[in-house]
């Protein structure tokens, strides 16, 4: 004979002392989640915010389908530094200057979308790109020409703007791209890519204005950086340090855009593995 089961209604029980056991218990519940949600709030507003990469202008350091971590105490906050596009007063509490080569996250001037670019110049500074070679308070930037950077081809890494579709010689076809080092003052250096001369690589010296900033992609023929006028979903201009969120710090996962959510498997040989936790 098959038997139901039925849970008899529960009353709320008080102990010895009168207490409603139920009730501390759902205030106690609550009280966890509110600091559960203080502290993610906190995290996220102070310390640290993910991010993604979803385009190849800051080729080679960092590629389409990584995953980073920004460190959001590095140059002060503001409503930038907000989740959900909260909004602060203008301006930055606990504000410090970006370093020329710092990797930067921050608002777009107009649309207030993520992007992510190099510092090249700060207030007061003058900048000038003359045959596609930078030119920083009159003095040209020291610019070397080093190995070609190669990339596997994949769904995040096309070869259509830029690089020549090869076979490597472990018979992987790569995208590979003429690649340079560049020096600015200070001896910090970082490698950029470029295929020869395009629209940006002439742009008229300026003088940076107090609070700004002028950033650059590291691929520069594939980035609409501060070298064009800024325009919504499109280029930066020279960019307001209030729009700053904070700083690339670590990559913390990277996908070549192989995985499919219904073959779990792919979600592992579709990462870049020597890429997860390469702190930047």
């Amino acid at each position: 004979m098959n038997v139901k089961t039925q849970t008899a209604p529960v009353d709320t029980v008080e102990d010895e002392t009168g207490t409603d056991t139920g009730t501390d218990s759902w205030w106690s519940f609550t009280k966890f989640v509110l600091k559960l949600v203080t502290a993610v709030l906190i995290f996220r507003i102070c310390i640290f915010s993910p991010f993604s990469i979803p385009s190849e202008s800051m080729l080679p350091r960092l590629m389409n389908g990584d995953y980073l971590l920004a460190a959001k105490w590095s140059y002060g906050f503001s409503g930038n530094s907000l989740p959900f596009d909260a909004g602060l007063p203008e301006g930055r509490i606990l504000a410090s200057q970006p370093e020329r080569g710092d990797m930067v996250i921050f608002k777009h001037p107009i649309d207030n979308t993520d992007y992510i670019k190099r510092v090249i110049a700060l207030p007061g500074d003058r900048i000038a790109v003359l045959g596609g070679q930078l030119v920083l308070n009159g003095e040209f930037i020291p610019r070397e020409q080093i190995a070609d950077f190669d990339i596997p081809v994949s769904i995040n890494t096309s070869c259509s703007w830029g690089a020549d579709e090869v076979t490597s010689d472990a018979g992987e076809q790569v995208c590979r791209y003429r690649q340079f080092k560049e020096t600015l003052p200070g001896g910090r250096s970082y490698n950029v890519l470029d295929f020869g001369l395009t629209q940006g690589d002439s742009f008229e010296e300026v003088t940076i204005p107090e609070g700004h900033m002028f950033v650059m992609g590291d691929n520069r023929d594939n980035s609409r950086d501060s070298r064009f006028e800024a325009m919504s979903g499109d280029a930066v201009g020279i960019v307001p340090q209030d729009k700053l969120v904070g700083e690339a710090f670590v990559i913390m996962w990277s996908t070549d855009g192989g995985a499919e959510w219904l073959k779990p498997w792919t979600w592992f040989s579709s990462a870049r593995g020597s890429r997860i936790g390469t702190v930047l």
